[in-house]
């Protein structure tokens, strides 16, 4: 008779709160929204309310969008929902756009029936001598409606739920408290630069939270880190979203890049049996020479025993041989001909060799990704004589702060008198940019003009740069997609003209290479739209039987936030010091960026630094592995579609 000891999954043993991984955001959100749904329908039912907790930020706008589907196509009503909702800046006004008041009826509340008076939120707008009061009303309120039957959260990088920084107390109710430094510069994404962004907030408590009969924490993109830490170490207020292991009713829903943290993801071997194929031997190879800190081939047998390896060991043999296969699987990653080696057969390397020179588009979603996240690959293809195009996919003109548009008007002005130039429409048009920037009040939306101004800018920067890497100006291709053009950080989801402006440029240019931001973890998810748009628009070629796509191999790229995992690289650029320094002055030439700019996301450093330190490291772990070390590499991985 079979054990039903042996039949026991590990999978997610390391898990103290259960996890479940969804392929993307949107498909997490839907799952959320379908949770929801059946909860609210139950309630109807038996002729009862329900009372929902909702969060903020960017992590629920996918929840709430696919929530206002089902109200609008498949008839879900909001009419027996009471919702509370977590926090709010303080002070602001309840209209100021960046007010959670206003983020709520823009995303949810103004296209559901719910009613106006079941809708609960605190109140950034009262006077300070008012918050205690306000914030135990709102605790009672809770109470009177009978509890929160589903509460919704969000996590910060820092482990905070609500606003509840770490060190707040797990009896903790809803109050007044001073924004933690990195949630400021996180949230700093909303707002034109960071001391625009309140210190203060109204948050519900960590024991208000706990209160609630079921808990739902959703957590998309770079917070792989805290979300390994919340659901895998110890209880701790110093990370907040440690506490909901007490939750007898608390799951944590996660995109595959949020998960990456996870024992059951990055070191799946300590977790039960599994398949020992090429990549998942490079993975677990990688991760014992680094974590060990002895190159690949110094492995012993005692080094994978000792690190949950023996299994690994008994199915291949001796560590020497796996080292060795490991160690050459590196090796072929890294190559100083991203276009392939003209007249060269090299077995294994990560390009053809045979198309000569190639055609290459660069697809770039701000001005300035192209420069920043593969300048040295950038430059290297021009020189090796490929024919390298850009396709900038967006203006990028919300990151150029007034300051600079000024400054460019200033200058325009002078160049026309001092060109003895005084024509009636530049006049008015200037004058016009100068007053309304005069006047604008804080986190007022900009006009058509001055966004033209702005994007106008960002246009001039992206072309100095191909310039600057020796492409004439026919090969920058400006695309300005339509999604990006609403003047806020919000943006449209992607439309039709999105891909048919992107099938042109494929059509027109029908790369060999296609470079693509692959880098989802940009705060402000333009990346991932134009990412989508490009996949969209290839599925709809290949579909179409257009044959260039059948010598066209698609390369993905990070970009200023994130690199990818070394075991996951597979095709390495490597970098000398003068490259990385080239690079740097390509990076100087977009000058809007420089210091301290809009929407900049949690990481206050300027772009170059970000990527001459990502690059530094990449390096490094290259050289830690056994490889050769150089100044800086670049990282790529092929997407097959």
């Amino acid at each position: 008779m079979p054990n039903p000891r042996l039949n026991v999954d590990l999978t997610d043993s390391f898990e103290k709160i259960p996890v479940k991984i969804f392929p993307t955001p949107k498909s997490g959100s839907a799952y959320v929204a379908q949770e929801i749904a059946n909860a609210i329908r139950e309630k109807q039912q038996n002729g009862e309310q329900i009372v929902l907790g909702l969060a903020t930020g960017s992590t629920p706008i996918s929840l709430y969008k696919e929530l206002v589907r089902l109200h609008k196509e498949e008839g879900l009503s909001f009419s027996n929902v009471v919702t509370f909702n977590l926090d709010e800046y303080y002070p602001i006004e309840k209209e100021a756009m960046q007010s959670y008041h206003s983020f709520m009826h823009r995303q949810l509340f103004n296209h559901v029936d719910i009613q106006p008076e079941n809708i609960f939120l605190p109140d950034g707008e009262l006077p300070k001598e008012e918050i205690k009061k306000h914030c135990q009303e709102y605790e009672q309120l809770i109470e009177e409606k009978g509890g929160i039957d589903l509460q919704i959260l969000g996590i910060g990088n820092n482990g905070h739920i609500g606003f509840n920084e770490p060190g707040s107390s797990i009896y903790s109710k809803t109050r007044l408290i001073t924004l933690d430094n990195s949630t400021r510069i996180a949230n700093a994404r909303d707002f034109q630069n960071i001391s625009q962004v309140p210190r203060l907030a109204i948050t519900m408590g960590i024991s208000t939270i706990l209160k609630a009969k079921k808990i739902l924490l959703m957590a998309w993109g770079m917070k792989a880190p805290v979300v390994a830490r919340s659901v895998e170490g110890n209880i701790t207020e110093h990370i907040p979203a440690s506490i909901l292991q007490n939750h007898n009713d608390c799951t944590f829903i996660v995109d595959e890049t949020a998960a990456t943290e996870l024992t059951r993801i990055k070191s799946p071997w300590l977790t039960g049996e599994l398949e020992w194929t090429p990549n998942m031997i490079k993975r677990a190879v990688t991760n014992l020479s680094l974590k060990s800190g002895k190159p690949v081939l110094s492995l012993t047998n005692n080094d994978y025993n000792k690190n949950g390896l023996a299994d690994l060991l008994v199915e291949k043999g001796d560590a020497y041989e796996i080292n060795l296969q490991v160690f050459y699987m590196l090796r072929d990653t890294i190559t100083g001909w991203p276009g392939g080696k003209p007249n060269a057969v090299i077995p294994g390397h990560p390009e053809r060799s045979e198309i000569q020179p190639k055609r290459c588009l660069i697809f770039s979603p701000h001005p300035d990704d192209d420069i920043i996240s593969m300048g040295g690959t950038f430059m290297r293809l021009h020189e090796q004589g490929h024919e390298v195009h850009v396709g900038y996919q967006t203006s990028g003109n919300i990151a150029v702060t007034d300051e600079f548009v000024t400054r460019f008007l200033d200058f325009a002005v002078g160049f026309e008198d001092m060109l003895g130039k005084d024509t009636n429409a530049s006049k008015n048009l200037l004058s016009e940019a100068s007053r309304f920037l005069a006047a604008k009040k804080p986190n007022q939306r900009d006009t058509a003009e001055i966004r033209a101004i702005k994007g106008l800018i960002r246009r001039c920067e992206a072309k100095a740069t191909c310039r600057y890497v020796g492409l004439p100006d026919t090969r920058a291709h400006f695309l300005n997609l339509p999604f990006y053009e609403t003047g806020t950080i919000e943006k449209n989801p992607l439309g039709e003209a999105d891909i048919e402006i992107t099938m042109k440029i494929l059509r027109d240019i029908k790369p060999h290479q296609l470079f693509c931001a692959g880098d989802l973890a940009d705060p402000h998810g333009t990346h991932k739209v134009c990412l989508d748009i490009i996949f969209e628009s290839l599925r709809r070629l290949k579909e179409a039987g257009d044959e260039w796509l059948k010598d066209c191999w698609v390369w993905l790229y990070k970009g200023a936030w994130q690199e990818w995992d070394i075991a996951e690289i597979e095709m390495a650029i490597p970098m000398s010091p003068d490259q990385v320094m080239k690079k740097r002055f390509g990076i100087f030439i977009h000058q809007s960026q420089k210091d301290m700019v809009p929407f900049q996301g949690s990481d206050n450093r300027e772009f170059w630094q970000r990527a001459e330190e990502r690059n530094g490291n990449t390096a490094n772990l290259y050289a830690q592995l056994g490889m050769t070390q150089y100044a800086a590499v670049e990282a790529f991985v092929r997407y097959h579609y």
